[in-house]
C-alpha cells in the first residue's frame, strides 16, 4: 500500500501540473466580463444541487478506506484500477495508452458534447470553424449507443445523398458502431476525398437504409440569399466567421424589400459568437442570451450594442428539429426581443456552452461549463424554442382537376354577363371534371426519401409552393405588409 501511496502522489503532482500548464494557454472560446447577478445565481443553484457524494454509487473498497486519508480514498481508488489495467488486462497497453483512454471515458461518460480532443481531432475542429474540412458534411451526437445526425449541412455529400435530421447510424463500413465514441465516429466517416463510405441508417420504424457516399472537402457557404416578390430570403445552414458579414452585405445589396425571412432549419450550430452579432443585426438594443455556469468567468451576458439596421423589417424566422446551438441562441434572442415572428417546429434543445481547455500544443479537452438561457430567462438546454406558430413539416400538393362550383355555373345565374374574368365553365369541361372524380389515382412509387432529394433540388419559389413550412412564413410576410398598409391608411384617414 505504501508503494501505492508514494506512486499515487507522484502521479497527481503530474496530473497537477499538466492541469496548469494547460489553463495558462490562451482559451478557444472568448471571453466576456461575468455579471454579478448571473454569478450568484449560478452559485445557488450549485448550492442547491445534490453532491457528488450523495449522487455517486462507487464502493471504495475497506482496504483503502481504513489506510487511506478520506480525501484520497477516490484517487488512491483510480490508481489502483490503472495498475490492474496495466498489469492483468489481455493487451499489452503502455501508461500513455491507458491514461489517454481514462481521460477519454471520463468526458465522454459526462454528456454528449464533452470529450477528449487529441491532435487529429484539434485539426478537424480548427477546420470546422474556418469553414472548410473534410468529410461528409453532418453535425453528430451519440444516442441509444448509435451515431444520431443533428443535421446534414446543406450541399455536401451528406445532402445531397438524402441523409436527414433524426437518422441513426448503425453501421459504417459493414462495422457496427455501437458503443464509440462520437471522436471516434467522427474518424471513421472522415477520410481522402473522393473516397467512399457506406452507412446503414435507421430512420423511424423503417428498415434500414443503405448508403454508399463519396467523401469531399466541405466547403460550407453558412448564407445563401435570394429574393421573391420583394421578400427577403435568408438561409443561414451554420454559424461560420463569415455569416455576419454576407448576411450584412445582402442587406445592403437589397433595395424596397418588404420583409425578411430566415430560414434556420436544419443548422446544427457554428460559432457562438457569430449568432450574437448577428442578432445584434436585427435589435435596437436589448439582451441577447445569457450563459451561466458554476464559476463565475462561465457566466456572461450579451447585449445588442448597434442599431436594427432593417429599420424594423418584418421578419420570420423558420425553425425544425434540425436547429441546434447557435441558431436557438438567435431565434430565442429575436422572439424574446419581440423582433421577429419564429415558425416551424420546437427546435432541438442543445443548449449547452463547451470550452476548449488546452492540455498540450497537441491535446485538449472540451468541457461543458455553462447553458445557455434565453433573454426572458428560459433554458434552451432540452427544451429547446417552442415557435409562435407551429408548422410541421409537409409537402403541399394541388389536387388535379378538381370540380369547381362557383355562383356565375349555376344556369340562369344573376349577372353572368358582367362576369368577364369568372366565365361559365363548358360541358366538356364540368363532364371532364366529373369523370376524373370516379377513377383512382394512380399511386406513385416515389418513397419520402425521393421526394426529400427532389425537393432539395427545387428552386425558391418552387420551395415556396411545395414546403408548407417556407410557403407558412412567405405569407405571414405578405400579412404583415398588408396589414401595415391598412393600419397606416386608417391612422393617415383619422388624422
Amino acid at each position: 500500500m505504501n508503494l501505492h501511496w508514494i506512486f499515487c502522489c507522484l502521479w497527481m503532482l503530474c496530473f497537477c501540473s499538466i492541469c496548469d500548464a494547460g489553463s495558462s494557454k490562451k482559451e478557444v472560446v472568448k471571453k466576456e466580463s461575468a455579471i454579478n447577478d448571473l454569478e450568484k445565481q449560478a452559485e445557488n443553484s450549485s448550492e442547491n444541487e445534490p453532491s457528488d457524494e450523495k449522487k455517486c454509487s462507487l464502493i471504495i473498497p475497506e482496504s483503502i478506506k481504513k489506510n487511506v486519508p478520506s480525501d484520497m480514498q477516490y484517487t488512491i481508488f483510480l490508481q489502483l484500477i490503472f495498475n490492474l489495467i496495466r498489469s492483468e488486462y489481455v493487451k499489452n497497453l503502455s501508461e500513455c495508452e491507458i491514461t489517454e483512454k481514462a481521460i477519454a471515458g471520463m468526458l465522454d461518460s459526462l454528456d454528449p458534447h464533452s470529450s477528449y480532443l487529441n491532435e487529429k481531432a484539434l485539426t478537424v475542429l480548427k477546420n470546422q470553424t474556418d469553414g472548410e474540412f473534410g468529410g461528409l458534411g453532418i453535425e453528430i451526437t451519440m444516442d441509444e449507443g448509435f451515431v444520431r445526425v443533428i443535421s446534414p449541412i446543406d450541399d455536401t455529400p451528406a445532402y445531397k445523398a438524402g441523409i436527414k435530421s433524426g437518422d441513426l447510424i448503425i453501421y459504417i463500413d459493414d462495422e457496427c458502431i455501437n458503443g464509440i465514441t462520437v471522436e471516434e465516429a467522427l474518424e471513421k466517416l472522415r477520410g481522402k476525398p473522393k473516397t467512399k463510405v457506406k452507412l446503414k441508417i435507421k430512420r423511424g420504424d423503417k428498415l434500414p437504409i443503405d448508403l454508399e457516399i463519396e467523401r469531399d472537402i466541405i466547403k460550407i457557404q453558412s448564407v445563401k440569399t435570394e429574393i421573391l416578390d420583394n421578400i427577403g430570403y435568408v438561409r443561414i445552414s451554420t454559424f461560420d466567421k463569415n455569416t455576419t458579414k454576407d448576411i450584412k452585405k445582402f442587406l445592403a445589396d437589397s433595395r424596397n424589400l418588404h420583409g425578411l425571412v430566415l430560414d434556420l432549419r436544419n443548422n446544427p450550430g457554428g460559432l457562438l459568437e457569430e449568432a450574437v452579432t448577428a442578432a445584434n443585426i436585427f435589435l435596437n438594443g436589448g439582451k441577447i442570451v445569457a450563459t451561466r455556469g458554476r464559476v463565475s468567468e462561465n457566466s456572461k451576458e450579451f447585449f445588442a450594442d448597434s442599431g436594427d439596421i432593417t429599420n424594423g423589417l418584418p421578419l420570420v424566422v423558420l425553425i425544425n428539429s434540425g436547429t441546434a446551438s447557435a441558431p436557438e441562441i438567435l431565434a430565442g434572442a429575436l422572439r424574446d426581443n419581440r423582433r421577429a415572428l419564429i415558425v416551424g417546429t420546437r427546435s432541438f434543445g442543445k443548449g449547452s456552452v463547451q470550452k476548449i481547455i488546452p492540455l498540450s500544443e497537441k491535446s485538449a479537452i472540451r468541457l461543458t461549463v455553462a447553458k445557455h438561457y434565453t433573454p426572458n430567462g428560459e433554458c434552451i438546454q432540452t427544451n429547446g424554442i417552442v415557435p409562435d406558430i407551429e408548422a410541421d413539416y409537409a409537402l403541399i400538393k394541388k389536387p388535379d382537376n378538381m370540380f369547381i362550383i362557383r355562383e356565375e355555373s349555376l344556369n340562369n345565374a344573376l349577372d353572368v354577363d358582367k362576369k368577364a374574368k369568372n366565365k361559365k365553365f363548358t360541358d366538356a369541361q364540368n363532364k371532364k371534371a366529373i369523370d376524373e372524380l370516379g377513377k383512382k389515382k394512380e399511386k406513385k412509387n416515389n418513397d419520402e426519401e425521393d421526394q426529400e432529394l427532389i425537393y432539395r433540388k427545387l428552386s425558391l419559389p418552387e420551395k415556396v409552393d411545395k414546403d408548407y413550412q417556407l410557403n407558412k412564413a412567405f405569407d405571414t410576410i405578405r400579412t404583415i405588409e398588408k396589414f401595415n398598409k391598412i393600419n397606416g391608411k386608417r391612422i393617415n384617414e383619422n388624422k
